[in-house]
């Protein structure tokens, strides 16, 4: 029971650890986007931005963002395993957020967490290797960075990201065949997969389906899908104003960030608050983004572009209620968080200055 507590009291310490290095970056980023992309026109192809200077900005924060999960769990394997599990970490955070192997899979910030712990315990390990001392020095820099780095990127390729490429394969399918029959169903699921992973494969996979139908010209489906990616940053942006006692100091500037990311339909705002607190976080935002979908489907909303946010209004059929839906999820989800996140310590908050 005691080593189990410590496993636990490990793995909390490293995504906290991971969350506090990546919050500045998620900052900026969150911000130089949100600046860019509300000078930006809604297109078919979605958001444009046709300014030269607000378009470096828009790539100051896209690479903002794109360094965000690299960052996270490259510093979940260095709070477990010091600086040789960083190299490791970053990698296959890199590589989890992108799409590899034959089916293209991403797992996005579930799989970086995932990879970031097991780069973090593979090098605990290999750290007590015995070997010669002409080779130890090397060992650090060289010999366990590239082995983690071999050893756990093959085993995702291979074995972990085939069968998730097959699930997501089959999910659009299902979805596929629910079309027309239960619209409320199809928004409230839709909207659960928005947010469950926040930027991953099964939120990839209910983008994928969307624009399908877009493509056809069915475009509700995207109009619940644009509600729901709203709803999770905005909801725990909220959530640091209204329920203080929940959030430590540090989470503050996060909370605003979010709320940002949340007005352009950036879903990743949510990622830092999931990973420090996902048993509070993700029921939370799965259950606001699930009713939000299913009114939007409900009441016929429609968005023509692929994008989401409040950004997209002008381009929106059934504008109220696509505020109406976003807003009542929203309500839902701050509620939520409210009841099942802990007052945090007091000292803890002190300590995050």
């Amino acid at each position: 029971m005691n080593k189990k507590s410590n496993i636990l009291n490990d793995l909390q310490k490293a995504f906290n650890t991971g969350v506090s290095y990546i919050i500045p970056v998620v900052v900026v980023g969150g911000l130089f986007l949100a600046i860019a992309l509300a000078t930006g026109e809604a297109t078919p192809e979605g958001m444009v931005v046709t300014n030269q200077f607000m378009q470096n900005i828009l790539d100051i924060g896209s690479a903002g963002f794109a360094m965000m999960i690299p960052i996270l769990a490259g510093y979940i394997a260095y709070s477990l395993a010091g600086k040789p599990g960083l190299a490791p970490g970053m990698i296959l955070g890199f590589v989890a957020n992108n799409p590899i192997g034959s089916s293209q899979v991403q797992t996005g910030f579930l799989g970086a967490m995932l990879l970031g712990v097991a780069s973090g315990y593979l090098v605990r390990w290999c750290k007590t290797w015995k070997v010669p001392k002409t080779i130890k020095t090397i060992m650090p820099i060289l010999i366990v960075p590239v082995f983690v780095t071999f050893v756990l990127g093959m085993l995702y390729i291979y074995v972990i990201a085939v069968p998730i490429g097959t699930a997501m394969d089959w999910l659009v399918e299902v979805l596929s065949g629910m079309q027309g029959t239960s619209a409320i169903l199809l928004g409230a699921i839709i909207g659960a997969m928005t947010a469950i992973d926040m930027g991953g494969p099964i939120n990839k996979t209910a983008t994928a389906f969307t624009l399908a139908l877009m493509a056809e010209g069915i475009y509700a489906p995207n109009g619940a899908h644009r509600v729901a990616v709203a709803i999770p940053p905005l909801a725990l942006g909220i959530s640091t104003l209204i329920s203080k006692r929940k959030y430590t100091l540090a989470d503050k500037p996060l909370g605003t960030s979010a709320i940002f990311m949340g007005l352009i339909g950036i879903t990743e705002g949510a990622i830092p608050f999931a990973v420090k607190d996902v048993k509070a976080v993700l029921p939370s935002i799965m259950v606001g983004s699930a009713v939000g979908g299913a009114l939007s489907m409900m009441n016929n909303v429609e968005a023509l572009v692929p994008h989401g946010g409040l950004i997209i209004l002008p381009v929106v059929n059934g504008r109220m209620w696509f505020v109406i839906s976003m807003f009542v999820g929203v309500a839902i989800s701050v509620a939520m968080l409210h009841f099942l996140k802990k007052d945090i310590d007091l000292v803890d908050n002190e300590t995050s200055k």
